[in-house]
């Protein structure tokens, strides 16, 4: 089977739908080798190597930046199909909600979340009228369609009017560096961001869906309420209307104790959950929400809202509130950080509910549904 795979966004975002193109292509790359594996690479950033890649996996360079090749594809319209690129293809998979103009291939368009339609107030203004145009065209123009979780399953069926046959959950997984650490192997990373104290962590693009403003809030209320020593860090690169996320902490006269790290290096994330007495991830919409298996998988507790995905993911190993309730976010933060043993316990079941989301099945499910599309086969 000859596949194609667009890996711009695994190149060009660092979290979110670049993370997940890039945890599920490794661990599909392994499975392929009687296929052949064609990636679309932005010409924004030189690709590795041929020699980092194994021989039956072809790197081409689009020809054009990211946001022109978007144009020339999404708003023009142009006939400029990816078999220009690959050569003939059994099978196009498009992991990032957009479809771009295919001659023969199958396809396989990937939708992470639904957000700029179930939460409209949420999504950046530009962003939602792009993708209210765009997503449901692909969707039309797929032959089969990927969601990464239950709840954006569910989202597109009843938005879209899929038969449910039409969309399958290939989720996400966790990688084995989210362990439990020993203190000694935390020192460094303890040392390089400063975190001398007792802290709760949140991870994640400053924007309103993340609700840091509320988390603010709710984490100011509760160590007034009962003379916490912790501090909020807050790891994350800065998304739209992130002035207001600051403007907060100013308005909570917080700034002794809310700390922001900025984006996170990849590589400290392991560490910085291991050093956290809690991760809060109070979101008001998650298509996936992996910071909260990441977490788990590290042994620390998780306090998150109820929203879309996360239930599936969190399981019985979370302590979950209603989402926009920041008396309950406030009640879960002061419960959580003072009563030692249910936040053990919480901890201790983190490991083995993430465990249940890996890379490898992820890929083995996709590698089904890619024979299953290609060979005009019902996807089981």
């Amino acid at each position: 089977m000859r596949i194609g795979i667009d890996y711009t966004a695994a190149v060009l975002q660092g979290a979110g739908i670049g993370r997940y193109t890039r945890g599920l292509v490794s661990a599909l790359i392994p499975l392929l080798s009687d296929h052949r594996l064609t990636l679309l690479y932005p010409r924004e950033t030189a690709p590795a190597a041929a020699t980092d890649w194994p021989g039956n996996v072809d790197i081409r360079r689009l020809p054009l930046p990211d946001r022109w090749q978007t144009i020339l594809w999404h708003r023009l319209h142009l006939p400029f199909h990816v078999e220009f690129l690959t050569g003939p293809l059994d099978l196009f998979h498009a992991p990032n909600f957009l479809l771009p103009p295919v001659r023969s291939a199958r396809t396989l368009v990937t939708i992470h979340d639904l957000a700029f339609l179930v939460r409209p107030q949420f999504a950046h203004p530009n962003l939602r009228r792009f993708l209210e145009r765009t997503v449901p065209a692909s969707i039309a123009r797929a032959d089969h369609i990927l969601a990464d979780s239950e709840a954006s399953r569910r989202d597109a069926i009843r938005l879209f009017g899929l038969s449910p046959r039409q969309v399958t959950v290939v989720g996400a997984g966790v990688e084995p560096r989210f362990r439990p650490r020993a203190a000694s192997e935390l020192m460094a990373t303890r040392a390089k961001y400063g975190l001398h104290f007792p802290f709760v962590l949140s991870v994640a693009t400053l924007e309103p869906r993340k609700n840091f403003d509320g988390l603010i809030r709710a984490f100011v209320a509760a160590r007034q309420r009962r003379r916490l020593p912790h501090h909020l860090v807050i790891g994350g690169g800065k998304g739209w209307l992130y002035e207001n996320i600051f403007a907060e902490v100013e308005r909570q006269e917080a700034g002794d104790f809310v700390h922001f790290l900025g984006y996170v290096d990849d590589a400290d994330l392991p560490d910085l959950y291991n050093l956290a007495d809690l991760f809060a991830f109070p979101s008001h919409y998650e298509g996936f929400g992996l910071p909260v298996l990441e977490a788990m998988a590290c042994g620390t507790a998780v306090l998150c809202t109820d929203t879309s995905s996360l239930p599936e993911l969190a399981g019985d190993a979370a302590y979950m509130i209603p989402t926009g309730d920041e008396e309950a976010l406030v009640e879960g933060l002061c419960r959580l950080l003072e009563d030692d043993t249910l936040r053990n316990e919480l901890a201790a079941r983190g490991p083995a509910q993430a465990a249940a989301w890996t890379w490898e099945a992820a890929a083995r499910r996709l590698l089904r549904v890619y024979t299953a599309v290609a060979g005009r086969d019902l996807v089981d």
